[in-house]
């Protein structure tokens, strides 16, 4: 494992990543790695609550208005 890292370690910046993004295609073709979930539409439904008086104007700015 030790010449893995050597052999890493010589390589440019812009290898490096690709070397990176390999290891990312070869753990996600192997089934090691979860595919990132894809929201969707409306399954937030109900998470979010909004008060009744959200557009009322704030008592800290009165002075501005």
């Amino acid at each position: 494992m030790s010449s893995l890292n050597t052999k890493l370690e010589t390589l440019p910046k812009n290898l490096k990543q690709e070397v990176l993004d390999f290891i990312d295609f070869l753990l996600e073709k192997s089934g090691k790695r979860k595919k990132k979930a894809i929201p969707q539409f409306g399954s937030a439904k109900g998470k979010i609550k909004i008060s009744a008086d959200f557009d009322k104007p704030l008592d800290d700015l009165k002075d501005y208005m």
